[in-house]
């Protein structure tokens, strides 16, 4: 396999760590195609891309962490949204959430995220139960699941309630969604995207994203129906099955960088 084709596969995770860690896609997408460039004048870089994706993410580290103050002042024309999380990043020290993506999101253990963020292990462990603190302390709000499968829907709920926020509905098909939207609008949506009635959890999330900007989190077991660039890929991407820390860092993540999610 060429190195073109070990990095290509991949790329689609490491630009959905690239958008949960920034916020934005297209913020991501800048830092991902920044770390490309500096592994291709780099033949040290370059050559150590052959080794897996331990060395494509310490590459990404070592540009977000030199380059992160200049793109965050790039952004200040940006829309209210991104703005607003930028101002948020402003006031609030990445690593903690890079610790927990790496080891939830992404799936690394404590050594491979110490490698990739140049800290110790005992550092990386420090910063997760930093950030599982702030994820608990994260503002209230309503929460919507739409799942078919009864057994993650419940865990679900455990999971959102367990953080503090409630739920204003589950569904298992896109018409049950739309009723509970109709009743009360959510402040954040975890949806599956193949539905009990063969609907789709995608046209689900559309029709709720028409009423109004909110924050979703996919939680799916056909990822890769999602990492195609045909379409805007989702910032917040959950695979089954899944780490119940996974979800409370996505959730962390939605609301941190969502400045319109409706608070109780």
């Amino acid at each position: 396999m060429s190195l073109g084709q070990q990095v290509a596969e991949h790329l689609p995770f490491l630009r959905r760590y690239a958008r949960a860690l920034t916020g934005s896609q297209a913020t991501g997408d800048t830092f991902v195609r920044a770390t490309l460039e500096a592994a291709l004048a780099d033949d040290g870089v370059r050559d150590s891309l052959k080794d897996g994706r331990v060395p494509l993410y310490q590459a990404f580290n070592k540009v977000w962490g030199s380059a992160y103050m200049e793109v965050t002042d790039a952004t200040q024309g940006a829309g209210s949204h991104e703005a607003a999380a930028q101002g948020k990043l402003r006031k609030v020290t990445p690593f903690n959430r890079q610790a927990l993506l790496l080891t939830t999101l992404e799936d690394f253990s404590i050594a491979d995220t110490a490698s990739i963020m140049d800290v110790s292990e005992e550092d990386v462990e420090r910063l997760i139960k930093e950030g599982i603190a702030e994820i608990d302390g994260e503002s209230r709000t309503s929460v919507l699941i739409i799942e078919d499968e009864p057994l993650i829907s419940m865990q679900l709920e455990d999971v959102v309630t367990g953080l503090g926020h409630e739920i204003c509905g589950t569904a298992a098909t896109r018409s049950q969604a739309a009723e509970v939207v109709a009743e009360k609008t959510p402040g954040l949506v975890l949806a599956d995207i193949q539905l009990a009635d063969g609907s789709s959890g995608l046209d689900a999330v559309d029709d709720i994203l028409a009423l109004g900007s909110v924050p979703v989190i996919f939680i799916t077991a056909y990822p890769e129906r999602l990492l195609t660039g045909d379409r805007p890929e989702p910032t917040y991407l959950v695979t089954k099955p899944f780490q119940e820390t996974t979800v409370r860092t996505a959730i962390s993540q939605a609301l941190f960088f969502d400045s319109s999610a409706p608070l109780n």
